[in-house]
């Protein structure tokens, strides 16, 4: 990888992370079905990222979180706090400034967050990362907007879920299992403006890949994501109204053998203004034990990745990013 201070990225044409309509995955021809399951296999074997367009959620439901996320960033420091996710059992709730590292070797990360999850009882039988969520009282709107968008996300991530198994020349319901009972996970995140002389490497967001399933991220225009390319050089994720940037997380990664790409990417807020960006992460059933997928071998070759479940990857890569 080239030098973490070097923060610049190509500007390239917007077809350069393919755009992907999912509309054919709700038709009655198995041909449109297959069709986004070929677009798919292409993107997740190339780039790890595409753009996802024709996905149904509605605009005004999309608008309203972003408002949301801005309605909350702008509370006092004191009201935040109070929702500090260290007092959560399960990692839900308000995340400071320069809380988090994802890149080794670099200043923290010049962002803060807020964690939303399924809501669930804080009782017995609980898997990591789930549990009660904190909420904001001063934000009224903030909790309905949040829970209907966590709902109308999971239904594209089992859809995608359907085009993936299509894309690997798999039974359309092959990850059914997978995707009952899953685990999710919304994160607000605002960036503040990069510093005009910031410290060697400081950025919004160091370079990383994505923990588990599917990442969809929802992004303001102010740009700022930049992922990693094919040429091994940054390039600008531009943001295109009313699309989802969607990526493969490691996840997807170990249960290809790698064929498919978990992708770097990091943020870099030159815009002169504040940034704001909403990633869905899709992990799936926590007791679902991932392994090399039917047809991800080619001949000879064996699995690089030993069995695993859902929420023991989870757990490892959380002790990765937060010790």
């Amino acid at each position: 990888m080239d030098n973490p201070t070097k923060l610049d990225a190509r500007q390239v044409g917007a077809d350069s992370l393919p755009v992907i309509s999912i509309a054919g995955l709700c038709a009655a021809d198995p041909a449109e079905r297959q069709a986004v399951g070929d677009a798919l296999r292409a993107a997740c074997t190339q780039t790890g990222f595409f753009y996802c367009v024709d996905h149904g959620v509605p605009q005004g439901l999309i608008d309203a979180v972003l408002a949301e996320s801005r309605h909350f960033f702008a509370l006092p420091a004191e009201d935040k706090i109070r929702l500090d996710k260290s007092l959560s059992s399960c990692n839900r709730g308000y995340e400071p400034l320069r809380n988090q590292t994802l890149e080794a070797g670099t200043p923290p990360d010049l962002k803060e967050g807020f964690y939303i999850g399924t809501e669930q009882p804080e009782s017995g039988g609980l898997r990591f990362n789930q549990g009660p969520n904190q909420w904001p009282m001063a934000v009224p709107g903030f909790r309905p907007t949040m829970m209907a968008y966590s709902a109308a996300l999971t239904v594209i991530a089992e859809r995608l879920m359907q085009g993936l198994a299509l894309s690997l020349g798999l039974a359309e319901d092959f990850f059914s299992t997978y995707c009952r009972d899953p685990q999710i996970t919304l994160r607000l995140l605002h960036y503040p403006p990069q510093p005009a002389n910031p410290q060697p490497g400081e950025k919004g967001c160091g370079a990383h890949t994505d923990f588990g399933g599917l990442t969809l991220l929802l992004q303001d225009q102010s740009g700022g994501l930049q992922v990693r390319g094919p040429d091994d050089c940054w390039i600008h994720a531009t943001p295109i109204p009313g699309s989802f940037v969607v990526n493969l997380g490691d996840m997807i990664a170990r249960w290809t053998n790698d064929r498919y790409r978990s992708t770097l990417h990091r943020v870099v807020n030159t815009s002169g203004g504040d940034r704001y960006s909403v990633p869905f992460f899709y992990t799936g059933n926590a007791d679902y034990t991932v392994s090399c997928l039917p047809g991800s071998l080619e001949p000879g070759e064996t699995p690089r990745y030993p069995p695993v479940t859902v929420q023991d990857h989870l757990r490892a890569m959380y002790r990765r990013t937060y010790g």
